[in-house]
């Protein structure tokens, strides 16, 4: 797959082939991206939580960043929130500020019935959102969920004891298109995908609209793309900023117009045991985590 359009800098050999003046998105999938993206109807069971999936399968594209600020950010605009960490590094439980090896209980416990939901969850202390922890534990959860019934909507069937206790439910998946997020897929109402603004991305966004596209056709009707996340985005760099410019061009409003960007205190945080927008509020990585709480409470409320 070759990037279609003129995207390096002046002066800069380019790396890939190119043809100038043709949209940068393969063909291939290019409708699929439009029917999904683009699709209008309106959010299920408005009256409660609503599930999103934060996933990508692409790993570093900041995910677990996003999952643990977010859930964070609608905390402080008021929205009972609930953190769901289906990664077996559990990245988002230490984020979260909680010790990741002294727990009792995991989502691991949860997904293969050892645990109810009242046993799992524990709230974090910084982030002010309740959460269902993870560990390594939950790496050996797939092998057990292929011989269980309905294995891939164990977290959706979970979820319901608690549908009403939330406003949002935020999923963080792994970076992988396994089973764990697939349950993820299966449980929510949309996904929200973040991704930085590079040619890599969009070949894992493809592979991601696709994953999508089966689940909605064969497992959840309900599902849909929320939007897309630019993240630690650099304006200085040209490529971005085009790249940028084409899924603003091609998505429309389904991109978020909040951008994160390459941002230190964001990296700190996670090391302190805390989301980026407590640890620093002033920075600006947290002044946009908080811009795109508000826009997708706003979006939810057209939808």
């Amino acid at each position: 797959m070759l990037l279609h359009r003129e995207l390096a800098a002046p002066g800069v050999k380019q790396v890939f082939p190119m043809r100038p003046q043709v949209c940068i998105f393969p063909s291939a999938v290019r409708a699929s991206y439009h029917r999904h993206l683009c699709d209008h109807r309106k959010l299920p069971f408005t009256t409660m939580a609503h599930v999103f999936c934060v996933a990508n399968q692409k790993g570093g594209v900041g995910k677990t960043t996003t999952s643990v600020n977010l859930a964070a950010a609608l905390h402080q605009a008021g929205k009972r929130t609930l953190l769901v960490d289906l990664d077996p590094q559990g990245n988002a439980t230490m984020g979260s500020g909680i010790d990741k090896r002294t727990l009792q209980h995991s989502v691991y416990h949860l997904l293969v019935g050892l645990a109810g939901l009242e046993a799992v969850r524990v709230a974090s202390p910084p982030g002010g959102y309740d959460i269902l922890p993870a560990n390594r534990d939950l790496a050996g959860a797939e092998i057990e969920l292929v011989n269980l019934e309905r294995r891939e909507k164990r977290l959706r069937e979970a979820l319901t004891a608690c549908a009403d206790d939330y406003d949002f439910v935020l999923v963080d998946c792994p970076p992988s298109l396994s089973l764990l997020t697939l349950n993820g897929l299966c449980a929510a109402h949309g996904v929200i995908i973040p991704m930085q603004c590079e040619y890599y991305a969009l070949e894992g966004l493809s592979d991601l609209v696709n994953s999508i596209k089966k689940v909605h056709a064969n497992l959840n009707r309900d599902l849909k793309i929320i939007g897309l996340l630019r993240v630690m985005f650099d304006p200085r760099i040209t490529l971005q900023q085009q790249v940028s410019a084409q899924l603003e061009g091609h998505f429309g409003d389904k991109v978020f117009n909040a951008v994160v960007p390459r941002n230190v205190r964001l990296a700190e945080a996670p090391s302190h045991g805390v989301p980026g927008v407590v640890f620093d509020r002033a920075s600006r990585g947290a002044h946009a985590y908080l811009a795109f709480a508000e826009e997708l409470i706003e979006r939810v409320g057209t939808l």
